[in-house]
C-alpha cells in the first residue's frame, strides 16, 4: 500500500482518513468512483486512493493560486520543476528570496517552487506568515533544509506526474467546483474546508463566516451526488450542519505541540456509515 503521496506538507491533512474513507467506499458501493476534492490542499488522501486504485480519477480544486501553481507544475511543467529543485540551495538566503514572490505577479513556475519552497522549509508546513524551521537565527535543533529531502520530493512529483491523465486540475472557488461537477454520476465529494476558528493562521485563502454557510447552501441545495466534510469541532459549524449526521473525531497533527485536534466528520444522506466507524471513531483515525 502507498503511504505518503504528496510532495507538501499540509496542516491538517488528511490522509491519515485514507482506510476510513475506503471503509466508506467499500460499503457504499463507490470503488472505482471519480473522486472531486474542492480544497485540494497538499492533496494527501487524494492522490493515496488514487495510487491505490481505488478511485478512476481524481478532480482537484485550489483557489490558492500558491498551492494552484504548484500543482499546475508539478503536472505540466514537470521537469522544469524537478531542475529548480535540483539546482536551489536551501538555506536562509533563500529562503528571504522565495518569501518575497507573489503568485500574482510571477510566472507560474517561480510561483509552483516557492510554494514548494516554503511549505518545506516553513513550521508547520505554513506558507503564510510562518517563520522558518531552526528561526531566523537557525539556532533550534532543526534546520532549516531538514524537511526538504530533494530525492523524496522529486520522486513523488515523478510518481504524480506518471498519473497525470488520470488527474484533473482547476481553480475555482469552492462554490462554481460544486456547482460544476456536483450533479456528476459515479462521483463522490471530499470536502475539507478551511478550519472556522483558526483558519486565517493556517491558510492563504481563509474563510469568513458568511463563507462557510455559502458553502453549507451549495451543498444543501445543489450537490446530488455523495459527499463527506469534515470540519474542526466548533458549536458553529454543528449548528449550520445540524441537519445532517455528524460524528467527532481526533487526529494527530503536527503543529508543533503534537496535540489532539478534535474535528467533525459530516456525512452526506446518501451515505451509509459503516456502524464501527460511528462507535469508534474516536480511537480508530490516528495519524500516520
Amino acid at each position: 500500500m502507498t503511504h505518503v503521496c504528496s510532495p507538501l506538507r499540509y496542516p491538517g491533512g488528511k490522509a491519515a482518513l485514507y482506510g476510513k474513507i475506503k471503509e466508506i467506499f467499500e460499503k457504499n458501493a463507490l470503488n472505482g468512483c471519480s473522486y472531486r476534492e474542492p480544497f485540494a490542499g497538499g492533496c494527501g488522501l487524494a492522490l493515496k486512493l488514487l495510487f491505490n486504485g481505488d478511485v478512476k480519477d481524481i478532480y482537484i480544486n485550489d483557489i490558492d493560486l500558491f498551492i494552484w501553481s504548484f500543482w499546475y507544475c508539478v503536472l505540466h511543467k514537470t521537469e522544469e520543476l524537478i531542475e529548480k529543485i535540483n539546482t536551489t540551495t536551501i538555506n536562509l538566503e533563500e529562503w528571504y528570496i522565495q518569501k518575497e514572490i507573489s503568485p500574482a505577479s510571477a510566472d507560474v513556475l517561480s510561483a509552483g517552487f516557492a510554494a514548494l519552497f516554503l511549505n518545506r522549509t516553513n513550521r508547520s508546513g505554513i506558507i503564510k506568515n510562518a517563520g522558518p524551521i531552526g528561526g531566523k537565527g537557525q539556532s533550534g535543533a532543526y534546520k532549516i533544509d531538514c524537511r526538504f529531502n530533494k530525492e523524496n520530493i522529486i520522486e513523488r512529483i515523478l510518481r504524480i506526474s506518471e498519473q497525470k491523465d488520470k488527474i484533473h486540475l482547476t481553480r475555482l472557488n469552492a462554490r462554481e467546483f460544486l456547482l460544476r461537477y456536483g450533479t456528476d454520476e459515479n462521483t463522490f465529494f471530499y470536502m475539507d474546508p478551511p478550519y472556522f476558528k483558526k483558519g486565517k493562521g493556517l491558510y492563504t485563502s481563509f474563510y469568513k463566516a458568511n463563507d462557510h454557510n455559502n458553502l453549507e447552501n451549495v451543498i444543501s441545495q445543489h450537490v446530488t451526488a455523495p459527499w463527506l466534510i469534515t470540519y474542526d469541532n466548533v458549536e458553529e459549524i454543528k449548528f449550520l450542519y445540524r441537519q445532517y449526521l455528524s460524528i467527532e473525531f481526533s487526529l494527530q497533527y503536527s503543529l508543533q505541540e503534537k496535540r489532539q485536534a478534535t474535528e467533525l466528520m459530516i456525512f452526506s444522506p446518501k451515505i451509509k456509515v459503516p456502524q464501527f466507524l460511528e462507535k469508534n471513531i474516536g480511537s480508530l483515525l490516528k495519524a500516520a
